[in-house]
């Protein structure tokens, strides 16, 4: 993925931990011609979804303070390219986007969705509008997810840490994604509907959501290569393996757990896989109606 060189977005700040960091309000921004409805990211969904990606853990102080630096920088330049294709794609709805916040922390962290562990991942609170990235994310990708940026065939120097970038983008976008479903007022619905089903529907509607931000994710992905021509040979594949990799189903397996679709949060991996690749596809919101008949 081609990323140095572009502007870095000032919305990233980082957290020594302990302290609550509030945003802006809810912008009450509404895309015609799509049918947008239902999506829920309570405290336990928001921390729930950063489970799913990282899968918890530890990494050596050597390891995540070498990698830092750059990683920062990286996610900067990411957050940038969120913004400027979401700013894109509000402006041609006649809306206005409003920028969610980034904040770096290490260890521990205190949101409006209540306190997170490193253990937590990667996500977003609606509360304070605000992604969460713990500095170790990275490393947990490369170790848990078999993205190595240190097993480039050729290239030494100029190809260390490139390869898995384009998944930890893919991860930074779905949270994004999750930013702009606020923004559309579609978190304020599911969270209203799902008070008033069974926990399997309000799983149900868990999974919906998830599933429109993977698409977002994906939308956000072409139109940023419209932009700036940023993926690289190997790109789609890495964010495919990732998505894949983190559905319930895969998960419930790998912990030995029983596959109980009804317990799903946030898709299977094929559903996972396949909703990114629409998103990819169409470069379009309209395509990414994961709620159309559910309820």
């Amino acid at each position: 993925m081609k990323w140095q060189g572009r502007r870095g977005s000032s919305n990233v700040r980082s957290s020594t931990g302990g302290g609550k960091m509030i945003g802006g309000g809810i912008g009450g921004i509404i895309i015609a011609g799509i049918l947008w409805l239902v999506f829920g990211v309570n405290p336990m969904t928001a921390l729930q979804t950063g489970q799913a990606v990282t899968g918890g853990g530890s990494e050596s102080s050597t390891e995540l303070a070498t990698s830092t630096d750059r990683d920062t920088q990286f996610v900067k330049v990411v957050l940038a390219d969120t913004e400027e294709v979401w700013h894109q794609i509000f402006n041609e709805a006649g809306s206005t986007y409003q920028e969610p916040s980034l904040i770096l922390f290490n260890g521990q962290v205190s949101s409006a969705c209540g306190s997170a562990s490193s253990a937590t991942g990667p996500f977003y609170c609606p509360g304070d509008q605000t992604v969460y990235l713990d500095t170790s994310f990275f490393v947990e990708m490369r170790q848990n997810l078999g993205i190595s940026g240190d097993q480039q065939g050729s290239g030494g120097e100029e190809n260390q840490g490139k390869a898995g970038d384009f998944a930890q983008a893919y991860v930074i976008a779905h949270e994004v994604g999750h930013h702009v479903q606020t923004l559309l007022g579609i978190s304020q619905q599911v969270n209203e509907a799902r008070q008033q089903v069974t926990q399997a529907q309000s799983n149900k509607l868990s999974v919906l959501q998830e599933l429109q931000a993977d698409c977002f994710a994906g939308v956000w992905a072409q139109r940023n290569q419209e932009r700036v021509q940023f993926l690289e040979a190997g790109d789609i594949d890495e964010a495919v393996n990732a998505a894949g990799q983190i559905g319930d189903d895969r998960l419930a397996k790998a912990s030995g757990g029983a596959v109980v679709p009804d317990n799903f949060t946030h898709g299977t991996s094929q559903q996972r896989v396949e909703w990114f690749t629409r998103g990819l596809e169409s470069g379009n919101v309209q395509s990414c109606d994961t709620f159309s008949g559910a309820l």
